[in-house]
């Protein structure tokens, strides 16, 4: 009898799948850029909608086309750099040395940290400055605005941005200059660039094997037991232990998850929201009321999640700015 070889049901790469401890992503790298500017923002997602394009793939079969393409709309408010922070190398990776606050944070962020009521500025940048020999990377602290969007939340979400520059005093340089201020999705990406989409995906709670490691259901004598969607198998007799490669049920989704290069096919204003909102709003929703981004294809997460949109780091293709044509308002039920 031939053996039955089968590829293994569900992708390991992601053990332990567990809920993340913070809704709010951490990005741990940012591509290097000379430019001095912000090398990410974060938005919230609003929906689905679909766009008419031109298709400008030179090896696509529809090249010069119009095609039919799905984009995800992201609600972002100006982000406002509240801090910056200097890091240091060493033996145990990077370590803070020091850092910066504002002296006019929003007071909105009292729901979310303790702000310091005696803080001197000039002397924290003396500070930063002083050590600005033993600095090997200079980072911002950014906070978005949910409470200028139709997100049901006034605390702000603050996440660790990278900087461009081509050294630590450079991005030191910048980093003082938008310290306190609001900067704009204009000022950060531009429209065909490829970004990195980063964010928390929708929790779907304890689910069993099928759902969760698409094997399939037992048949034939497998279901004389009363059960149909469970493993045939969990193991050997020796070892005497269940490996954690096994299916098995569990928490799924509510993970942080990370998708390369996707393309930034429009950034507009506040005052092009009319372009993009169907009457009534979105569903789970509501009306975009500042600037918006589309996105081609879907993003992780459900309605009002935060993503954050980050330089590409390891860009595959050409940027070129797309044409669209046309842009559907028509409310879109279940997206």
């Amino acid at each position: 009898m031939v053996r039955h070889h089968q590829p293994r049901k569900g992708s390991v790469a992601f053990s332990p799948r567990k809920r993340v401890a913070k809704e709010t992503p951490r990005v741990k790298s940012w591509p290097q850029n000379d430019e001095p500017k912000l090398l990410g923002l974060a938005g919230y997602k609003v929906g689905m909608t679909h766009v008419m394009t031109i298709d400008t793939d030179k090896n696509s079969p529809t090249n010069g086309m119009e095609i039919f393409t799905p984009v995800t709309v992201l609600e972002v408010p100006p982000v406002v750099v509240m801090g910056i922070r200097a890091y240091e190398k060493t033996s145990r990776g990077m370590k803070v040395i020091t850092e910066v606050l504002a002296d006019n944070l929003d007071e909105e962020l009292s729901r979310k940290i303790s702000l310091p009521k005696e803080y001197n500025k000039s002397e924290a940048i003396a500070k930063i400055q002083g050590v600005l020999d033993n600095t090997e990377e200079i980072k911002v602290l950014v906070h978005t605005n949910p409470k200028v969007t139709s997100v049901p939340k006034k605390k702000p979400d603050i996440f660790e941005c990278g900087i461009g520059g081509a050294n630590p005093e450079e991005k030191l340089n910048t980093a003082l200059e938008l310290l306190g201020n609001e900067v704009p999705a204009s000022d950060i990406l531009k429209e065909g660039q490829f970004v990195d989409a980063i964010a928390t995906t929708k929790g779907k709670g304890f689910q069993g094997v099928v759902k969760r490691w698409g094997i399939r259901i037992q048949y034939g004598k497998a279901r004389r037991s009363g059960k149909a969607r469970h493993v045939g198998s969990i193991g050997p007799w020796t070892p005497s232990r269940t490996m954690w490669t096994v299916a098995q049920a569990g928490q799924m989704g509510y993970h942080k998850r990370t998708e390369f290069n996707k393309k930034v096919l429009k950034i507009a204003s506040a005052d092009e929201v009319d372009q993009i909102n169907p009457d009534g709003g979105f569903v789970k929703y509501g009306v975009v009321k500042n600037d918006y981004v589309l996105v081609k294809g879907s993003l992780p997460g459900p309605s009002k999640r935060l993503v954050i949109l980050r330089e590409a780091i390891r860009p595959t293709k050409a940027e070129d700015v797309p044409q669209i044509n046309y842009i559907s308002t028509k409310s879109k039920q279940g997206v």
